[in-house]
């Protein structure tokens, strides 16, 4: 059995997961050499409205066909498995539990790093594990962006910037197009588009479908 000593956590609601996500993920593990990277579906973000959200089961399982090709990629449904709301800080918590000796990283996105001030415990998570920040190749990140203001030195000391291919996809354009009749091919992995036709999955007009 292989023994961990570094992992990345790539949490998110992938509503749906696209290839997007697989590159952050495999760009992430080998620039930093991980061992793993664990793809943890979020059951109930804290976020979102829970009723703009694809059921967690039809998520988790489009997650699991997305990765199921890379030995190094994992899918956990611990947040599916926990009561209440999901928060990143329980989710790394629990990783931490089950991986004592590793070294963790959290990737997240320009986006998520707008909000992680709203996160609950981020001091905490702080002392959990290192951040991983995937941007666009060229993409210049200026700390004194006021769009950045509010976040703490010492977040930043934590947080390590990887440049990554910019594929130019997000979910909501993925759900839009379902729901428009148009082709997803190439833009999420064949699993995932044959699973979205098989269950009938975005074709109401709000782009969800439970």
């Amino acid at each position: 059995m292989q023994t961990i000593k570094s992992l990345g956590i790539l949490g998110g609601t992938f509503d749906p997961i696209h290839y997007g996500h697989m590159v952050a993920a495999e760009c992430v593990r080998d620039a930093f050499h991980l061992d793993r990277i664990i793809f943890v579906p979020a059951a109930r973000p804290p976020h979102k409205d829970p009723e703009g959200v694809l059921d967690s089961r039809h998520r988790f399982n489009m997650v699991v066909l997305a990765a199921q090709d890379n030995p190094n990629f994992e899918v956990s449904p611990m947040e599916l498995d926990r009561q209440g709301l999901s928060y990143t800080v329980e989710t790394v918590a629990s990783c931490r539990q089950l991986y004592p000796a590793a070294e963790i990283y959290f990737i997240l996105g320009t986006d998520a790093l707008l909000l992680i001030n709203t996160w609950k415990e981020l001091d905490r998570l702080l002392k959990l594990c290192h951040f991983i920040l995937v941007t666009r190749p060229g993409y210049r990140l200026n700390r004194n962006d006021q769009r950045f203001r509010e976040i703490p030195d010492y977040l930043w000391k934590r947080t390590l910037i990887l440049p990554i291919p910019g594929l130019y996809i997000s979910s909501s354009e993925i759900r839009q197009r379902v729901t428009e009749g148009k082709t997803i091919k190439y833009l999420v992995p064949e699993g995932v588009e044959k699973y979205i036709v098989e269950n009938n999955l975005y074709q109401d007009e709000e782009g969800t479908n439970a």
